[in-house]
């Protein structure tokens, strides 16, 4: 995670010095996990917040809080249900993560059949109880998309983890414009924790 930070200052230095906007060519990807308790990993987690090469300043109202739940099936793979409230009605999407050879690394089945885009997904860190980084590339036609979700077990999020997920931000190439958090109005920072919300 050191490495990332580090990568990450020296990426806004140049951005500072030089007066130039951030590629977006994708650096390599961060460390390995050492390894990756999938069962202390399933179950509900809170999506805090989303960053992406795609993503607009437009797109921010659009962010409503949202679950996504990691069911483990007995093949080892893990079924993951999302579901989001806009007013009165609630949107639910899903997929299956298929394990790859490294730990925390996935693939994903959207079941699009053949020639669909492949996306693998990263579980770059977590303490399964509070918090986890999840970094995804998806391979289009016309460029790699770029996501980085921010997920915790409640509304509030461990001191440091914000930093953690801006500098994987910053490390992928993206900037504040990429940046969506949901709105999160009432909710207070106690000791120890931080509120979830944009700090670039």
């Amino acid at each position: 995670m050191q490495l990332w930070c580090t990568a990450c200052l020296l990426l806004t230095l140049l951005d500072i010095l030089w007066g130039q906007t951030l590629s977006t060519q994708p650096v390599p990807s961060p460390s390995q996990m050492q390894s990756f308790q999938a069962e202390q990993f399933q179950g509900e987690w809170l999506v805090l917040g989303l960053a992406s090469n795609t993503f607009q300043k437009e797109h921010r109202a659009l962010l409503r809080p949202f679950t996504t739940t990691f069911e483990l099936t007995p093949d080892g793979h893990f079924k993951v249900s999302n579901a989001m409230t806009r007013g009165r009605h609630c949107n639910a999407w899903s997929y299956v993560l298929v394990p790859a050879a490294q730990a925390g690394h996935f693939t994903v089945d959207h079941n699009a059949g053949p020639g669909a885009s492949r996306e693998e997904i990263q579980v770059v860190d977590s303490d399964y109880t509070r918090f986890a980084l999840l970094l995804s590339h998806r391979q289009t036609s016309s460029l790699t998309v770029v996501r980085i979700s921010l997920l915790g077990r409640n509304w509030t999020l461990p001191t440091g983890m914000m930093d953690k997920f801006l500098c994987l931000g910053r490390t992928q190439g993206l900037s504040e414009r990429n940046v969506a958090f949901p709105d999160l109005a009432g909710n207070r920072a106690q000791d120890g924790i931080e509120r979830v919300g944009p700090r670039w």
